[in-house]
C-alpha cells in the first residue's frame, strides 16, 4: 500500500485538474489525489476555482479529513490554512477548521410547527366601528367601504348571515322601486 500522509499533515503538490467546485492535488510519493474544495481555497469567497490555480502549480495543502467512499478513500485538503509562500501551518491547533465544520448549517423541519399569531388590539375604532386598530390608524375614507382586520370565527359566521340578510332586502327594495315608476 502507498504511503499517504497522516492526517492534519502539510504538504506541497501539485494541481492536476481543476473543476467547478476545486482543484484535485496530486499527493506526491503516491497516485492518489485530494480534494481542495473551493471553501478551503482562501479565506475569502471563491467562485471560481480555476482563477485561484492552474493546472501544475504547486501549491501548500493540509490534509483536513480522510474518509471511505465505496471502498476508495477520500483525502480533503485545505490550501487556507497554510500559507502558501513558506508552506508554514497557519492553523496548527485545527481551531479553525473546527469552526468551519460548526458553521456548516444544519436545516430543521419546521412544516409541522403551526404559527398562531394572537396580536390583535382589543380596541374598537371610533372612526369605522371595527375592532382592532385605532381611530388615528384608520384607512377608512368618509363614506366609503369599511375594512377591518380578519373576522373572528364566529364573528365570520354572524357577518355572512348579515350580508345575506342585506342583499335579500335591497333585492326587495329595488323590485319595489320599478313597481312604483
Amino acid at each position: 500500500m502507498e504511503p499517504l500522509p497522516e492526517l492534519y499533515a502539510v504538504f506541497q503538490g501539485e494541481v492536476a485538474t481543476v473543476t467547478e467546485y476545486g482543484a484535485f492535488i496530486k499527493i506526491p510519493g503516491c497516485r492518489k489525489q485530494g480534494l481542495v474544495h473551493k471553501t478551503h481555497m482562501s479565506s475569502c469567497r471563491v467562485d471560481k476555482p480555476s482563477e485561484m490555480v492552474d493546472v501544475g502549480d504547486k501549491v501548500w495543502v493540509k490534509v483536513i479529513g480522510k474518509e471511505m467512499k465505496d471502498d476508495k478513500l477520500k483525502l480533503s485538503l485545505s490550501m487556507k490554512v497554510v500559507n502558501q509562500g513558506t508552506g508554514k501551518d497557519l492553523d496548527p491547533n485545527n481551531v479553525s477548521l473546527d469552526q468551519d465544520e460548526r458553521k456548516k448549517r444544519t436545516f430543521r423541519d419546521y412544516t409541522s410547527q403551526k404559527i398562531t399569531l394572537e396580536a390583535v388590539l382589543n380596541t374598537v375604532c371610533k372612526k369605522c366601528g371595527c375592532k382592532g386598530h385605532f381611530a388615528k390608524e384608520c384607512f377608512m375614507q368618509p363614506g366609503g367601504t369599511k375594512y377591518s382586520l380578519i373576522p373572528e370565527e364566529e364573528e365570520e359566521g354572524a357577518a355572512t348571515a348579515e350580508l345575506e340578510k342585506n342583499k335579500k332586502t335591497s333585492l326587495t327594495d329595488d323590485s319595489s322601486k320599478k313597481r312604483k315608476k
